[in-house]
């Protein structure tokens, strides 16, 4: 059986759009599937939890954001149902680093047809992610971003993607740095004045931003970007670099690889996964190699 879990309000309603043009698609074409939506945050753990569970399920593909992949992958993971995805968020990040099509029509054919895979996940608290966490500036712009107006009418112009740059520029002259210990794969670091810390599995995050630009998602490693000593001006001149992936030679980044880092902070720095809130440091990650089936 195939299954659709649908967020209809993603990308201020394109889930909807894109899914009422899949489902014209699976008719037109004859194929069984069957089909939930989701009602309120966290529901697609749920429902792909109790898919989990059945027997005769040969896909789950998400149609949604970054933030409905997010929760499918959680549900599935254990399982060995994979998941395909069918991108209709804002910045469609997992859709952009695993090299799923824009087009819903060729997405679909991937999702049904493609070669099953395993790919790393990393688990954080009780939750795993698949694209990228954030701590600090990071994460208080996640939370602006998700409770952010303009998100609706951006998306509504077909610039979801930008939410991010207006969240940045409305958290930066606020957010106030602070110092950080960290300690991965057993060796212990400090770094003063630390605007954020990203944890990657791939490169993308915030709508393309390539955060980690060397990050892969089936290398049994997790990829870090740490951004410290660095003023603000600095840092609104290094953005743009980050699209690019080129920040990562500015003396104020610290780029590292590991399996295993704990975070610990002088403040506490709230921490997203996926773009997802998932809490505040002190905060350990874990990579889990092989940890989730896609297609």
């Amino acid at each position: 059986m195939i299954w659709f879990i649908v967020n209809r309000a993603s990308g201020n309603g394109k889930g909807h759009k894109v899914w009422k043009y899949v489902e014209r698609l699976l008719i037109e074409k004859n194929i069984k599937y069957q089909v939930a939506f989701t009602e309120r945050p966290r529901h697609a753990i749920e429902i792909a939890k109790s898919i989990s569970k059945q027997n005769g399920t040969n896909v789950v593909i998400a149609i949604g954001g970054d933030g409905t992949v997010h929760e499918v992958a959680n549900g599935l993971v254990g399982s060995e149902i994979p998941l395909g995805s069918i991108p209709a968020g804002s910045g469609n990040d997992f859709a952009r680093g695993l090299q799923v099509p824009k087009q819903s029509n060729k997405a679909l054919e991937k999702a049904l047809y493609g070669k099953k895979r395993k790919i790393d996940i990393v688990s954080i608290n009780d939750e795993v992610f698949i694209n990228a966490a954030g701590m600090g500036f990071d994460g208080q712009v996640a939370k602006v971003t998700n409770q952010a107006k303009y998100k609706k009418w951006l998306n509504h112009l077909g610039l979801g993607k930008f939410c991010y740059v207006v969240s940045f520029f409305k958290v930066l002259f606020l957010y106030r740095a602070t110092e950080v210990n960290i300690v991965i794969d057993d060796k212990e670091q400090t770094f003063s004045d630390v605007w954020l810390i990203a944890v990657a599995n791939i490169p993308f995050y915030g709508g393309g931003m390539m955060i980690c630009p060397n990050a892969k998602c089936d290398d049994g490693v997790f990829d870090v970007c740490i951004v410290h000593g660095i003023s603000r001006w600095k840092l609104v001149k290094l953005l743009p670099r980050v699209f690019r992936g080129t920040h990562i030679f500015n003396r104020a980044i610290t780029t590292l690889t590991g399996k295993q880092l704990t975070i610990m902070s002088t403040s506490p720095m709230i921490t997203h996964g996926d773009g997802e809130i998932v809490g505040e440091t002190p905060i350990q990650l874990t990579i889990k190699k092989e940890g989730l089936y896609i297609v």
